[in-house]
């Protein structure tokens, strides 16, 4: 899998932090941003994500290619509708190369990735094959595994990675997807390091894990002790 970066709001930090203080200033937008400097920029990120006044986050974006992703994956990533998507489409491309993904749990087993490896060989053949008896290409991939590797660009606005962020990188989630938003995040850690630390699982923030189970990390909210008030 390959993740890279590949466009963002200029000044994302300073931006944000200028959406938020024009609610509250006399001066445009344009003034407060040629005035401010990183630090100030820094401490009111600080004070909106402590309030949970997320809304200014939603003016900076940032635009990701991804490549070798799983096709199990993507229909993962495409539920979180708070951003925009455009996949290569097994349609128009033809898959007469296929790449594919093989979950280590299968690779650990010898026999059974030797299996697994042969029968997406097998059925490649055989979509190859329709295609050489005249089947469409859009048809010829309804036998394609969800294996299949795809391409795709992604872009999310900061509050939307926040979230999304909170719960793909939980260890509850499938680990291609954690795998995704582990290098999503650190791209943008390079460009904006105060939101790129804000890309957190929810639970480091709750102090408590809100699943059924824990994956360990966290106790479950019911054993954890509440303060007298908020029971």
């Amino acid at each position: 899998m390959q993740v890279a970066l590949i466009r963002y709001t200029p000044q994302p930090e300073e931006t944000v932090a200028a959406a938020a203080r024009l609610c509250y200033s006399k001066v445009g937008a344009m003034e407060i941003l040629e005035k401010m400097d990183p630090g100030q920029a820094d401490r009111l990120l600080s004070q909106l994500l402590s309030s949970g006044h997320l809304s200014p986050f939603e003016h900076v974006s940032f635009t990701f290619a991804i490549e070798g992703l799983s096709r199990a994956a993507s229909h993962q990533l495409v539920r979180h509708r708070m951003a925009s998507y455009s996949q290569q489409s097994q349609r128009y491309v033809s898959m007469k190369k296929l790449e594919w993904v093989t979950p280590s749990t299968i690779q650990r087993k010898p026999e059974t990735a030797a299996t697994f490896q042969a029968l997406v060989e097998e059925v490649h053949r055989f979509y190859c094959r329709m295609l050489e008896l005249g089947v469409p290409a859009e048809d010829a991939r309804y036998i394609l595994p969800n294996a299949a590797c795809t391409n795709l660009v992604m872009t999310m606005n900061a509050r939307e990675l926040i979230h999304v962020c909170s719960v793909r990188l939980c260890l509850h989630a499938q680990w291609e997807i954690r795998e995704l938003f582990t290098r999503v995040k650190s791209e943008v850690e390079v460009v904006a390091p105060r939101i790129g630390a804000e890309l957190l699982i929810k639970c480091d923030r709750l102090g408590y894990c809100d699943e059924k189970e824990s994956c360990g990390l966290y106790p479950t909210r019911e054993s954890t002790p509440q303060p007298a008030a908020a029971r």
